[in-house]
């Protein structure tokens, strides 16, 4: 069997928590170890964590993080030292098995999983290694039951109402576009092998490891839910249908202006980080894009359409033609 590390993001989050583990707990796939990555939790998080830890003292493992790292970087710098202490077999994470895992998982603190999400999901891994080489960046991602804080059903797909188009995950689209849900994914060690710096205006954990991933490798989807994802008020992200999408965007240009311009940041980011690694033809359009707001009305417009640095469907490109 195959090592995979779960590494999960904890703040405030007593009241789903448990339900959370235990989901975990009962996956049809054993070989896992839980990092419960707490980022100064003021309520009862902790304390439930620790329960957990101590009834599951070889799988179950807390990290609790120095200072308030925000939900990215709580992700990703703990994804990077768990990689790197692994390896060594020493430090923070020394109680987990030597073994080095050759996959990493992502969880949320306030969703359940499926029994069968973790092996569903090293399957398609196992096929796409078969296919593309271990030594390629892999990613896989699936879909999800959307629920309501009591887990009743909203919708049987998550990317049915929000209209993602997931042919399109190439580079460029991806540069405008986050398709992944980072709770249902799964990365391989190579991938992880390439987070070397924590970026500092990467919009989302999920987001910058896809971006790793259409650069130098493949992503992809599952259709199969694999988990129920939980709505809620104190939600970090959450969804919402197309047309909730839709009249947000047109009652806030202002903020829908902002989140663009954020987007280019985080391109500015990759391209300093991964511009030398990547073909002539993706950092040509990796800086081009990064360096949008250089350009004039005309030329900034011109620039998405000709590099297809694009949102999935018409309306939502019709805005961003509007925003830009």
């Amino acid at each position: 069997m195959n090592t995979v590390n779960i590494v999960m993001a904890t703040y405030n989050g007593e009241k789903y928590l448990a339900d959370q583990i235990e989901s975990i707990l009962n996956s049809t796939y054993t070989d896992w170890s839980l990092f419960l990555c707490d980022d100064g939790s003021t309520d009862q998080t902790l304390v439930i964590a620790a329960e957990y830890e101590a009834r599951y003292p070889e799988r179950i493992h807390i990290i609790k993080n120095e200072k308030n790292l925000g939900v990215t970087k709580n992700f990703l710098s703990n994804l990077k030292k768990l990689k790197q202490e692994s390896q060594l077999n020493k430090g923070g994470f020394s109680k987990i098995s030597s073994n080095v895992a050759k996959y990493y998982m992502f969880s949320d603190q306030d969703d359940v999983w499926f029994p069968e999400k973790i092996e569903m999901t090293i399957a398609r891994m196992e096929k796409m290694e078969r296919k593309y080489g271990k030594d390629r960046p892999l990613l896989v991602f699936g879909d999800t039951v959307v629920t309501d804080e009591n887990l009743k059903q909203i919708h049987p797909s998550f990317y049915f109402i929000q209209c993602y188009n997931l042919r399109r995950m190439d580079f460029s689209h991806m540069l405008m576009e986050n398709k992944c849900i980072g709770c249902t994914m799964m990365v391989n060690e190579s991938l992880v092998k390439k987070v070397r710096e924590i970026p500092e205006h990467a919009r989302y954990h999920d987001w910058w490891l896809a971006l790793i991933a259409s650069a130098f490798g493949k992503i992809s989807y599952m259709s199969q839910p694999v988990m129920y994802y939980r709505q809620h008020g104190s939600n970090e992200v959450g969804t919402s249908t197309y047309a909730n999408y839709f009249v947000r965007r047109v009652r806030n240009l202002k903020l829908q202006r902002e989140s663009v311009k954020a987007t280019v940041q985080q391109a500015k980011d990759f391209y300093d980080i991964y511009g030398p690694e990547l073909s002539d033809r993706e950092r040509r359009r990796l800086y081009e894009f990064s360096t949008l707001y250089e350009r004039n009305w005309f030329a900034r417009r011109r620039l998405l359409l000709h590099n297809h640095t694009l949102k999935s469907g018409l309306i939502r490109n019709l805005g961003l033609m509007i925003i830009v």
